[in-house]
């Protein structure tokens, strides 16, 4: 909600009836705050996910959130407006690196595509919910009633269980056993409970160190795929599509109003995310991901000539003025086939025990870096130099362990679920 923010808010903040002014430079700086926060949110986060745990850290992510949105209720000067986002972008770095390696330590490898894919999901429905609401209301009543939804994450998360993995690298057997029997909704649990054992042991026997992600073949693999993964997706433009929505449409020109045509387009990206985190345990991430970077490549190119020609060559588009919203509308839905929640999905999914929490942090930073540049010197440009990386380099994990991924990294052979299980039953029979 806070990312989705700017799109609604900036036009009332620079209209005529605004009480603080707000130039298009300030405003652009207020948009990209959150990302320049979550730099620091990032490095912190390396820190409190392994000693606070997962679930406290996502816990703690409630009281910046809040506090960021009751000084935007209440902000009187663009200083305000500044520090507010900052602090929202603290708790944003925290949660982008808790939530997806919480959710890829809970989740049973045949539904880790569709829980992991819920990260973006509720992250559109965040920006669609704020948009509905900031275009009908004031700033202050949008801020207040924004501010109920980290209460609510509190009062509720904290009857989550913790994630087995990091209470077996605490040395919590017992713990990680009665967590998991929630997960599983299963008492007998021992199997799972074995093959986690010796996993978080085998990949935590070495003390992880930040260096380890780049001097380790396996770890400065996954590195280089979610650095690509991160690339193509933020080079498309979307994290600027989402501050500048509203305005973009708006200087589309087009018949209906850029309220509306804002929601329409995140409602149809809400829709299609969530159709993607249901078929893509089934489908595979790169099937879906070349169909959605080729596709999202072309409509942006198609988008980007119609403004080009608009501005620069002496040629009336007012009877193509449907291209912009069309393609926007195109682009929305190709992207969110594959690009707009695999990324993220695969963060929780590529990297060993020992160095998850830096790798989150550095891919963290790494991100709001790329989304700092591309949204404060808005373009929209198109990224088809992603694709033949994607082709090349990203593997498929669809219904593979966290063990396996990490044994196809490593170039060792696979073993499946089910060959992993045997081995077990094996050795308890021996």
């Amino acid at each position: 909600m806070h990312y989705g923010w700017p799109s609604p808010s900036l036009l009332e903040l620079q209209g005529n009836s605004s009480s603080i002014e707000v130039s298009n430079d300030e405003g652009s700086w207020m948009a990209v705050m959150p990302l320049l926060g979550a730099l620091l949110g990032a490095l912190i986060v390396g820190v409190t996910v392994d000693i606070l745990g997962r679930k406290n850290t996502i816990i703690l992510t409630t009281f910046p959130f809040f506090a960021g949105w009751i000084m935007v209720a209440y902000a009187k000067s663009v200083v305000i407006f500044y520090i507010a986002r900052f602090i929202a972008g603290v708790a944003d770095g925290w949660a982008f690196t808790a939530v997806p390696m919480y959710i890829g330590e809970i989740a049973d490898p045949k539904i880790r595509g569709l829980l992991g894919s819920g990260v973006s999901v509720t992250w559109i429905f965040g920006i669609l919910l704020i948009n509905l609401i900031g275009s009908y209301l004031s700033i202050t009543v949008t801020a207040l009633i924004s501010s109920l939804l980290p209460v609510i994450t509190f009062m509720t998360f904290i009857w989550m269980p913790e994630s087995p993995y990091y209470l077996l690298m605490r040395n919590k057997p017992k713990e990680a056993k009665k967590s998991l029997q929630k997960l599983r909704g299963l008492q007998d649990v021992d199997n799972e409970l074995t093959r986690l054992s010796i996993a978080v042991k085998t990949q935590t026997s070495n003390t992880g160190k930040f260096l380890d992600l780049f001097t380790v073949k396996s770890n400065r693999k996954a590195v280089l795929i979610i650095m690509i993964l991160r690339a193509t997706q933020q080079l498309s433009g979307t994290t600027a599509i989402t501050f500048y929505t509203q305005p973009i449409f708006k200087e589309a020109g087009d018949e209906i109003s850029s309220e509306l045509a804002t929601i329409i387009y995140f409602t149809v990206q809400l829709i299609l995310t969530m159709l993607c985190s249901t078929i893509v345990d089934k489908t595979g991430r790169r099937p879906l991901l070349i169909l959605s970077i080729t596709g999202s490549g072309i409509v942006l190119f198609i988008e980007g000539t119609y403004f080009y020609i608009k501005s620069n060559v002496n040629f009336d588009v007012s009877r193509f003025s449907f291209v912009p919203v069309a393609a926007l509308i195109g682009f929305v839905i190709l992207f969110s086939l594959g690009m707009q929640s695999i990324p993220i999905l695969m963060l929780g999914e590529l990297f060993p025990a020992n160095v998850k929490a830096f790798a989150l942090c550095l891919a963290d930073i790494y991100f709001s870096i790329l989304a700092t540049i591309v949204s404060k010197f808005f373009q929209i440009m198109k990224d088809s130099f992603g694709l033949i990386c994607i082709v090349i380099f990203v593997p498929e994990t669809k219904g593979k362990t966290l063990e396996e991924i990490q044994m196809h990294l490593r170039g060792e052979k696979e073993n499946t679920v089910s060959e992993i299980e045997g081995e077990i039953d094996d050795f308890f029979t021996k």
